[in-house]
């Protein structure tokens, strides 16, 4: 009887702490030195508070993102670099959050660092906030690349999650070495079997994603 109380009692452990969807991992499983800093985790982003499902600092990936990832990160570090995550998997609700919070057009704690240049009244009208996002299938991630001695990014002429054309790929007023570094991220993602998102330079999925039509909606914790 005590076996079965302490099995049942690992087994509810188990499923209640840490047990994901079949095909995702934690990433840090894979890539134990992986920099992560999940901003929807805490106040640093858009919405100016934690995100619903965001309840730690865990990232999770499709198994065949994470595996890829690797390879990425691998082959930065032989530059004396790495990446930092700031997003992967993302739960439904967490999209639901940002469409309730675009439509409160009173909440704009943030706008000043992450839309000073577009009314919040348009962020659905010029896509910045959708009903959908690639990050529930699993397989996306937001990144970017720091220097392996400081763990400073490098820079890339615009903020993570700026509302802007800054932030578009080939957006043409930046320095040479701002230019220099998105290449570099472009370059090594691209290699490695990611596509990029032509308005975020941050932003790539997976080729041959394994859940392209399926958006997970279980918490990060």
């Amino acid at each position: 009887m005590r076996k079965l109380f302490t099995y049942l009692f690992l087994l509810n452990y188990a499923f209640s702490f840490g047990q994901l969807e079949e095909g995702f991992v934690y990433v840090q499983d894979v890539i134990p030195d992986l920099e992560v800093e999940l901003r929807y985790y805490t106040s640093n982003n858009f919405v100016g508070k934690p995100v619903n499902g965001y309840q730690s600092n865990k990232l999770i990936l499709t198994y065949e993102t994470a595996n890829k990832l690797k390879l990425v990160h691998e082959a930065l570090q032989e530059q004396n670099l790495c990446l930092k995550v700031y997003d992967g998997y993302r739960p439904q609700q967490a999209v639901n959050h940002f469409i309730l919070w675009a439509r409160d057009l009173n909440d704009t704690i943030n706008k000043h660092i992450f839309y000073p240049n577009v009314e919040k009244k348009n962020l659905f009208k010029e896509q910045y906030i959708a009903s959908r996002s690639g990050h529930s299938r699993g397989s996306t991630v937001d990144l970017t690349i720091i220097d392996g001695n400081t763990g400073k990014p490098l820079d890339m002429g615009s903020p993570y999650d700026f509302f802007g054309q800054e932030s578009w790929v080939n957006y043409e007023k930046l320095t040479d070495k701002q230019k220099a570094n998105r290449q570099l991220l472009q370059t090594v993602m691209l290699k490695h079997g990611f596509r990029n998102y032509s308005k975020e330079w941050w932003h790539f999925t997976l080729r041959g994603e394994p859940f392209p039509n399926t958006y997970f909606d279980f918490i990060i914790k």
